[in-house]
């Protein structure tokens, strides 16, 4: 499902105040979950979350973050939730062998990047990546989930949106207030451009050059993302034209019915399809030679601070 409109909306409005007792609510349960103490790992654990729910970039982030890493000759290890799929017990996600129908299309892309854990239980995927000679762990979300004890937590903000209403579920996006979410945070990042009123860094969504030519394309686009409107209007500054843009829920089937009406919609009026990286590990395999993907990457404006994060948490985890 898309989020509701009035959630985007700076000031909230009459049904946002309405809905305001329930978000305190939510809010405050929050609150008490996080006062649990949770696993101490023997190794770094670095969180990628956010205060809002939905996409905010956490997956580009990670990419970034293990590719960073990597150049220091550090391999870390992902723990998911696995959100989406119906594997239950911790799993060592296998991109050649395992679907996104099993362990969740996050995790499946970041799995391409990085060795990947689904776990439901947080600890349990931490515990298995110990085991398997994880020297850090990036935790991919959980930063609301008290089971697993940060090192270092990165908050991700979508600059367009923000925080929204600045009011918890069901009154608006977030799932904590900001000023608790920011008051655990160690770092914001802010993703696109946005007038963000807090301390961040920034960074942006490039697309990797890959030999295809979209000045002037004609496409069906489809995305189930946290925001399909930032895939749609990068797809527009690259020069393609873009004849349909089918807005998916986050994380939503990808149906053969729906497939099968964008590959008529698009041989009718002679066009090319076009999804997310994390849609496109969702495709069932006959029509993944039928969609073309648009990968694009984080550019991080300023290293410092994580670096120096890297340097007191990391320095001597290099193999």
């Amino acid at each position: 499902m898309q989020a509701p409109k009035f959630w985007t909306l700076r000031q909230p409005n009459l049904i946002a105040q309405l809905l305001r007792p329930l978000g305190w609510v939510y809010g405050r349960a929050t609150a008490r979950r996080l006062r649990k103490s949770g696993y101490r790992a023997g190794v770094p654990v670095i969180c990628i979350g956010n205060l809002n729910v939905g996409g905010t970039g956490k997956t580009p982030t990670a990419i970034a973050l293990i590719a960073r890493l990597k150049a220091r000759g550090v391999t870390a290890f992902v723990v998911s939730r696995g959100y989406g799929g119906t594997q239950t017990e911790p799993l060592r996600v296998e991109p050649n062998r395992h679907t996104a129908a099993l362990v969740g299309d996050e995790p499946l892309l970041l799995s391409a990047f990085a060795p990947t854990i689904v776990a439901k239980d947080r600890a349990a995927g931490v515990r298995l990546a110990e085991s398997l000679g994880a020297r850090v762990i990036l935790l991919d979300d959980g930063f609301q989930n008290p089971s697993v004890m940060k090192d270092f937590s990165i908050i991700v903000v979508d600059g367009a949106v923000g925080f929204g209403n600045g009011l918890c579920l069901p009154a608006g996006p977030l799932r904590e207030p900001v000023a608790v979410g920011l008051a655990r945070a160690d770092l914001v990042l802010s993703i696109g451009a946005g007038d963000l009123a807090t301390p961040h860094i920034k960074g942006q969504l490039e697309v990797l050059p890959m030999g295809m030519d979209w000045q002037g394309a004609r496409v069906i686009a489809f995305a189930g993302i946290g925001r399909p409107q930032k895939f749609f209007d990068s797809l527009r500054a690259q020069g393609a034209h873009i004849l349909r843009a089918e807005a998916l829920g986050d994380h939503a089937p990808l149906s053969d019915a729906l497939l099968s009406r964008l590959m008529a919609d698009a041989f009718a009026q002679d066009a090319q399809l076009v999804t997310t990286e994390k849609d496109a590990v969702r495709l069932p395999e006959r029509f993944r030679a039928h969609v073309l993907t648009l990968p694009v990457r984080l550019n991080i404006d300023d290293w410092g601070p994580i670096d120096a994060a890297f340097d007191r948490l990391i320095s001597d985890q290099t193999r």
